[in-house]
């Protein structure tokens, strides 16, 4: 069964990843090492690598989360150039499948979740498997986490409607934040690098992927 999930493993890697003009080898090197099937629920372990969000939180969950589809992470990990030596906050990891590709590419990873049932499953999912340049906090994601800051990079692992300033003022100076921002076919994946203590940002390319519990715009009152 192993060797079956190695050769699932690598046809995402080659059909999902590197044709979506993913070329960065340490992303593709930890797509390749890290086994997507660990990070779901048993029921899903055979449908680990299809090319679509998988669900893992419990069904009467609120907030219904997911794993990112392959391709849209991948995107965003190589937007970000993360360093070996970066540390990176991932704000919304889910059962901790990210935050393991991750690890693979940056020196440590913070990752962050505001469900404590995902939380402690990622905890012990990344033990288990020896991830142990992460630590998994269980904290509302908005906040991100500022006692650990400053970070070179943040991801945020779902769709948001916004990128609260708290988390860009996290920012180590010259780090970067990725997100996806907006909903459906309309979000963009945009890149946001410090310089000076001055954000700047761009637009990198179109994602559809699911949202992040938290990140939504302030109502505004009209008079």
């Amino acid at each position: 069964m192993e060797q079956d999930f190695t050769a699932k493993r690598t046809r995402m890697v080659d059909c999902q990843i590197r044709t979506t003009n993913v070329m960065d080898w340490a992303v593709l090197s930890a797509f390749g090492e890290v086994p997507r099937e660990a990070f779901v629920p048993a029921s899903l372990r055979d449908m680990a690598y299809l090319d679509e969000d998988l669900r893992v939180s419990g069904a009467k969950s609120e907030n219904p989360r997911y794993l990112m589809e392959p391709s849209p992470l991948a995107k965003l990990l190589q937007l970000a150039e993360i360093g070996e030596n970066d540390l990176v906050l991932d704000i919304g990891c889910a059962t901790g499948y990210s935050s393991a590709i991750i690890s693979r590419i940056a020196g440590s990873v913070i990752a962050i979740e505001s469900d404590d049932d995902l939380a402690a499953r990622a905890t012990e999912t990344l033990a288990d498997l020896g991830y142990d340049n992460v630590a998994v906090v269980s904290c509302p994601l908005e906040d991100g986490l500022e006692s650990e800051a400053p970070y070179d990079v943040i991801v945020l692992g779902g769709s948001v409607e916004r990128v609260p300033d708290k988390l860009l003022d996290q920012l180590r100076d010259g780090g970067r934040l990725v997100a996806v921002i907006g909903d459906g076919n309309a979000a963009q994946a945009r890149l946001f690098v410090k310089h000076d203590g001055i954000i700047s940002s761009r637009m990198a390319f179109n994602a559809a992927i699911r949202p992040l519990p938290g990140f939504r715009n302030e109502p505004v009152f009209e008079f």
